[in-house]
């Protein structure tokens, strides 16, 4: 028993046909196949792993160059009236017809309504009665006035004659008491008439001291009358021609009022507004509004940034989204400002031809303006990575790398910005999500 179990401790020996022989060489077979099967799972774990890697992507570049643009500034706001006139009456009177409705085209000068002018009209005759009365006045003013002059004038030529004639008589009553005095010196007169000479004398110095107060107030009178031009008489002729011409400016005044009473349009447009009908009275309202709208007015919204540079004449597209397809030229004609200091908008005003009437008050509109030419160097608009418009992609060698730019300008197409070398060839489409340094394939 002991020699037999020490032949089974050592290892068996396989004999050529025995069932020994046959596990090993089972075993063998069984250890090959799973190696074979690991080297083709190992192969194909190599093959989809190199299907997995995407290619680089395909992206096109543009060489930034140095170009002139005209930049543009796209503004939103609303169509507003060329002008808006309100019309009222200041006049107590009645309307009797109304001869426009609300949306009805007008003309410059066509009648809107017409007042009663019944009152008005037997005012004018009464006061056209006082200026004829006050004309007639005036010219027998006149006259009175011009005789006046001529009368005083003739007082003092009299009264300068009456005083010559009476110092004449004076000068010869003395000569006379004189010789009578010689003679009665001699004894041939008596000294009674040398007494009735003396008296004589004295009533001839009174007679001239009468003649020079005669003519000192002749004087005074003439000098007081004056000339047609100057002077009481003047003054009395003036007083009744101011009195003839306010008579006439009162009949002038109705004369206005009855033109007044027949309202009429004052410029080219459209009835927006009408607030009066037959037989009521205007009073303080406004009874009609007329909108020109043959030109309108853009009105823009803009920041301070959009208008630095914007001057009045620059030319704008002014597009709405109600008429598709349509665009209306204009021009700039104010910069506005805010109105409050704290306020940081700004309007800009375009002047819009407007035929056929398509712009209407109070539609939305886009105002595309041009601003001043600017050179520099110009890459495509969509090139930048996102709305900071402040980095690019540039492709170098065979991968894509972000670079910082600044915006200069921009007409929507085109770019003018800093930061970037001429020649450079940058990804035309920013929004295509490229990692810096990854690879690509450019066209």
């Amino acid at each position: 028993m002991q020699a037999v179990r020490e032949r089974r401790d050592p290892s068996p020996i396989a004999l050529p046909g025995s069932a020994a022989t046959l596990n090993v060489m089972r075993f063998a077979s069984r250890a090959a196949a799973a190696v074979a099967v690991l080297g083709l799972l190992s192969s194909c774990g190599h093959k989809a792993a190199e299907r997995a890697a995407p290619p680089p992507p395909h992206v096109q570049v543009a060489t930034a160059t140095e170009r002139a643009i005209t930049p543009a500034t796209d503004l939103s706001g609303l169509v507003a009236p060329y002008q808006s006139v309100g019309l009222s009456s200041n006049l107590a009177e009645p309307a009797l017809e109304v001869r426009v409705q609300e949306g009805d085209r007008v003309r410059r000068g066509q009648v809107l309504a017409i007042l009663s002018t019944a009152d008005l009209r037997a005012n004018l005759e009464a006061a056209e009665r006082n200026a004829a009365a006050a004309d007639a006045k005036t010219v027998q003013t006149d006259y009175q006035a011009r005789l006046a002059i001529a009368q005083g004038d003739n007082g003092v030529t009299s009264a300068r004659s009456a005083l010559s004639q009476a110092a004449q008589t004076l000068v010869l009553a003395q000569d006379t008491l004189r010789r009578d005095r010689e003679l009665l010196a001699q004894g041939y007169v008596a000294s009674l008439e040398v007494q009735q000479q003396q008296t004589q004398v004295d009533n001839d110095r009174q007679a001239v001291a009468a003649a020079t107060a005669a003519l000192q107030s002749a004087v005074a009178n003439a000098q007081a009358n004056g000339t047609p031009q100057q002077g009481l008489q003047a003054a009395g002729v003036a007083a009744a021609r101011a009195a003839a011409a306010q008579a006439r400016a009162q009949a002038d005044q109705i004369r206005v009022q009855i033109s007044k009473a027949t309202i009429v349009a004052p410029v080219d447009g459209v009835v927006v507004n009408r607030n009066l009908n037959a037989g009521e009275y205007p009073g303080n309202r406004q009874v009609f509004t007329i909108q020109e709208i043959d030109r309108v007015y853009a009105t823009l919204s803009a920041f301070a940034a959009q208008v630095v540079d914007l001057r009045q004449g620059a030319p704008v597209a002014v597009t709405s989204n109600s008429l598709p397809g349509q665009s209306f030229p204009g021009r700039v004609v104010a910069l506005l400002s805010p109105t409050s200091p704290s306020g940081t908008g700004f309007v800009v005003k375009v002047d819009v031809a407007n035929a056929g009437v398509r712009l209407r008050p109070g539609m939305a509109v886009l105002g595309h303006v041009d601003r001043p030419t600017v050179r520099g160097i110009a890459i495509p608009a969509a090139a930048f990575l996102d709305d900071n418009d402040d980095a690019v992609m540039v492709v170098s060698g065979e991968a894509a790398h972000s670079v910082h730019v600044s915006l200069v300008a921009s007409d929507g197409k085109q770019a003018v910005v800093r930061g970037l070398a001429p020649d450079s060839r940058v990804v035309v489409d920013g929004g295509l999500g490229l990692s810096d340094g990854e690879k690509v394939v450019y066209r």
